[in-house]
């Protein structure tokens, strides 16, 4: 089956390159020099699915570009190549449609093709007959994400990344554990950051005075209009929407705990995972949060201080009733201690296993990007992928298996949960 055409307008070096990747993954390049093929291409072919503009080099012609992929009926999203320096000056970007991206160099050509892939499939473009009859798609939406339908079923997942002890690298496996779903996966992500005291999602991610469910709550004081948590998110430029609680632990007092617990559930509503990151603490933000999770991943790394809050943990979670929803990722799992004996003592099942890359999570977010942009060919990131494959494949056997929980379906022994070893 033909898969969509894709509209290139890249400098040379990037197009061979971008070109190759989309070719090898069974996409048709077509490159456009000027505002007029792409004109005339747009009115031969009805199978253009994406255009990737350059947005740094030759501007007006992108704006040329951009006016054509959006006008009259048209509505063919665009995924803008700009360089990371650019992105506050970019004139697109208070009038981009929801469905466009952006993309910053330095880029690989693969990475930019796994975004393209998922790009496609949120658009739902139709390939059936690339020449053939037109074959109209849903409407794109114009605002927050189209919610999922409201049956347990269709709704989101909530996976709450927490360990009670710091440094063990739970913000680095959720952002990009994020970052893989929505570049790899074509999931639709909210990142949430409900670490008030140090948390640092969104630095880590390069984005800065982010408005806050802090502030959007203490303007709805005096709007009287409630906003949703897709509403004030903001878009990392990986398609992961990333929200942050509050900028000081100061100024947490309107951050009512059921009031955020709810808000969370009714994100899964938009969106197909709702990743959240904690601040390690029992308090009664988390306590409520815990309540509402599909999924608790803990991070243990192995060393002792880490291993024996990891066993807290599960202790605490039987008295919380939530024991079947904890499952062990160990991170930095080539540092010599055996992922078995971690599995016995901890008394955990390992769901994956990721091994320590501690400098490239570091180069990346000091670039202010995940390890799975910036890196997508080390090991460490197939490490990441296999995590995010075994939740999606937990998300999919949960209607099967309704009543038997996350520890149970992944409790089958060390054959049916093979180790990622160290090369």
């Amino acid at each position: 089956m033909p898969r969509s055409a894709v509209a290139i307008a890249l400098p040379q070096a990037e197009l061979v390159a971008v070109s190759a990747q989309l070719t090898e993954a069974g996409y048709e390049p077509i490159a456009v020099n000027t505002a007029d093929e792409l004109e005339v291409l747009l009115a031969q072919r009805r199978d253009i699915g994406v255009a990737i503009l350059d947005g740094e080099n030759d501007f007006d012609r992108t704006l040329e570009m951009y006016s054509l992929l959006h006008e009259e009926d048209r509505n063919i999203p665009a995924l803008m190549v700009v360089a990371a320096r650019a992105m506050d000056r970019m004139s697109l970007a208070s009038r981009a449609r929801v469905n466009d991206e952006y993309f910053t160099r330095p880029y690989s050509a693969e990475s930019l093709r796994w975004r393209v892939e998922a790009m496609l499939i949120r658009a739902e473009i139709p390939v059936e007959d690339s020449h053939g009859p037109i074959i109209e798609s849903a409407p794109a939406p114009t605002s927050a994400p189209v919610a999922a339908a409201s049956t347990d079923q269709g709704r989101g997942q909530i996976v709450i990344v927490f360990n009670p002890k710091g440094g063990v690298g739970k913000t680095t496996i959720a952002v990009n554990v994020a970052a893989m779903l929505s570049v790899r996966k074509a999931q639709r992500v909210l990142l949430v950051d409900c670490d008030t005291v140090t948390g640092h999602v969104a630095s880590s991610l390069g984005m800065e005075n982010t408005r806050t469910v802090a502030d959007a709550w203490t303007d709805d004081l005096e709007t009287g209009q409630s906003e949703p948590f897709a509403e004030i998110a903001a878009p990392h430029l990986n398609g992961v929407s990333v929200l942050v609680m509050a900028e000081s632990p100061l100024h947490t007092e309107i951050l009512e705990p059921k009031r955020v617990a709810e808000a969370i559930t009714e994100a899964c509503r938009v969106y197909d995972w709702v990743i959240v990151d904690m601040h390690p603490d029992y308090g009664p933000l988390n306590q409520v949060i815990f309540e509402r999770a599909d999924k608790i991943i803990v991070p243990v790394t192995p060393d002792v201080p880490a291993i024996r809050a990891a066993v807290q943990f599960r202790e605490v979670a039987v008295e919380l009733e939530i024991r079947d929803r904890l499952a062990m990722v160990v991170n930095r799992a080539n540092s010599g201690v055996s992922v078995a004996d971690m599995e016995r003592t901890v008394g955990m099942p390992a769901l994956a296993e990721v091994r320590s890359a501690g400098m490239l999570f570091v180069r990346a977010a000091n670039e202010g990007r995940s390890a799975v942009e910036r890196f997508p060919k080390e090991k460490v990131i197939e490490d990441i992928e296999t995590l995010c494959d075994r939740m999606m494949s937990h998300k999919e056997l949960g209607a099967a298996k309704s009543g038997q929980g996350f520890l149970g379906i992944f409790s089958g022994g060390r054959n049916t949960n093979p180790s990622i070893r160290a090369s």
